[in-house]
């Protein structure tokens, strides 16, 4: 037996197809556009997103010797989409996650904070979906026509396209991510949708993150009937992925950016360090896991700024060979606030600064600035946590630059912890995988799921002495005050 599992990241689709004992049979992966409309605005075409899908899961069945049972999907939260309800043709571009235009609507109902962290867990913020829609709604008109428009995030835009437009749903925690749903109550908040100006008709229904949710339309979805069995955002899956099931159980995904998220089991733990609380997974009986989390914007974003941008590298991997030319970053220090700064500083007006320059500055201090920066970003946030009285004795790794030996070196060496980087480090695609298997009978719990999590490198904390870490400190207090 085996699991179709589709990844909808920001920058590309995945499929894979996964076997029961935890193998992949299969893989295929598509990228698709990002647009770019103006400074700070980020955009994607919802049909190259489907044709990406399409694409992807077509690999990734020709290549793989065995027939799905079920489809799981994972998905980049937050990012707003609307398409129409008979045809799904999408009337605008989706608004990314990774988008800053709503800051003045965040400013402007500043003073709801209050009311909305307490019921969402969240903060007002560009980040999050609910914004980007009142945005819509006050700047776009013209596409808000109730009956017609349905809103909703990847995952649900997505289900729509493969369902042939029968299901509109979304998981708790995609909907724990937009502002507008109560994570107490478990259910969209009409408080929280008049505030934002939202018709709560256009939103998806909620459905626990495994159980059957709907099934594969084959006319379009490459001729395959199956079920919908599991879904989940990104974050959420990749907890699950790898097998972070327990209270305290902690995981880092250095994807474009890079998320840490502990397990709280059925406690809210609300911040005082500017981290989220948010859902992590809901189970058919109802029954919500919690986790708290760090969202930082940008980590692997930098790399391909070294790359695209600069032109210092060629490959996203070559960030290591380049860095390990230098012992250190020679002073140079990188804070990476690319599109802002998430937590635990919550910054959307901060820029990017390189500090530290000399004429003795060559491109390896460059790299090796930039993974260190990395590696302090999730030191911050893992800070944040240990505040709130969570133990985390070991770090669990995976998403793309988890496959770089160096950063994963330095971040132990950061926290002062072991990190652990498993055999498959795609665990977000792995997490909806392990869902949707659940959820179609593949496992009969998540506890049969733990034989198959395999060890690839635990890498063990070396002596820092903290000199970098507050040097990199400094400089990022100065593009938090960045006003020009």
């Amino acid at each position: 037996m085996s699991v179709l599992a589709i990844d909808a990241g920001t920058s590309g689709i995945t499929a894979l197809v996964v076997t029961e004992d935890g193998r992949i049979d299969g893989r295929g992966h598509r990228e698709f556009p990002q647009h770019f409309p103006e400074q700070g605005w980020v955009e994607h075409d919802p049909e190259e997103i489907w044709r990406a899908t399409l694409e992807a899961c077509r690999a990734a069945l020709e290549s793989s010797a065995t027939v799905p049972r079920c489809v799981g999907i994972t998905n980049q939260r937050e990012t707003a989409v609307l398409w129409d309800r008979r045809t799904l043709a999408a009337p605008r571009r989706a608004i990314v996650w990774q988008d800053r235009r709503s800051a003045e609507i965040c400013a402007r109902l500043r003073e709801h904070e209050p009311r909305v962290a307490e019921l969402t867990g969240l903060r007002l913020d560009p980040y999050f979906t609910a914004t980007k829609l009142t945005w819509l709604a006050e700047n776009e008109p013209g596409v808000w026509r109730d009956g017609d428009v349905m809103i909703g995030t990847v995952d649900s835009y997505l289900i729509a396209r493969l369902t042939g437009g029968a299901r509109h749903v979304t998981d708790a925690s995609n909907a724990s991510r937009t502002l507008l749903y109560d994570i107490r109550a478990g259910r969209w908040s009409e408080e929280l949708c008049e505030l934002f100006g939202v018709s709560g008709k256009a939103l998806p229904e909620v459905v626990p993150n495994f159980g059957e949710i709907g099934r594969t339309d084959p006319e379009a979805f490459l001729g395959l009937e199956l079920p919908i069995s599991g879904m989940a955002g990104d974050q959420q899956a990749a907890l699950f992925g790898q097998l972070c099931l327990s209270p305290g159980d902690i995981k880092c995904t250095y994807g474009t950016g890079s998320f840490i998220l502990v397990n709280t089991g059925s406690e809210i733990i609300r911040s005082k360090a500017g981290l989220l609380s948010t859902v992590a997974w809901q189970a058919p009986s109802g029954e919500l896991t919690y986790a708290l989390e760090g969202s930082i914007f940008v980590t692997g974003a930098a790399v391909q700024w070294l790359r695209d941008g600069l032109g210092l590298i060629d490959t996203a991997a070559e960030s290591e060979r380049l860095a390990r030319e230098v012992p250190d970053s020679g002073g140079v220090v990188f804070a990476p606030a690319l599109t802002g700064l998430g937590a635990p500083y919550w910054a959307p007006d901060a820029r990017g600064a390189i500090l530290g320059i000399t004429r003795g500055t060559r491109a390896a201090h460059l790299a090796r600035a930039t993974l260190e920066a990395i590696a302090f970003k999730v030191r911050d946030i893992v800070e944040a946590i240990r505040a709130e009285g969570l133990a985390t004795p070991v770090l669990k790794v995976d998403g793309g630059a988890s496959a770089n030996d160096l950063l994963m070196q330095l971040q132990a060496d950061q926290l002062g912890t072991p990190v652990e980087r498993p055999v498959i480090q795609e665990t977000t695609a792995l997490g909806a995988a392990f869902l949707a298997g659940l959820g179609a009978g593949v496992w009969s719990s998540p506890d049969e799921l733990r034989a198959t999590w395999r060890l690839d490198r635990r890498f063990e904390p070396r002596y820092d002495d903290g000199t970098a870490y507050a040097r990199w400190k400094r400089a990022v207090e100065l593009v938090v005050g960045w006003t020009g």
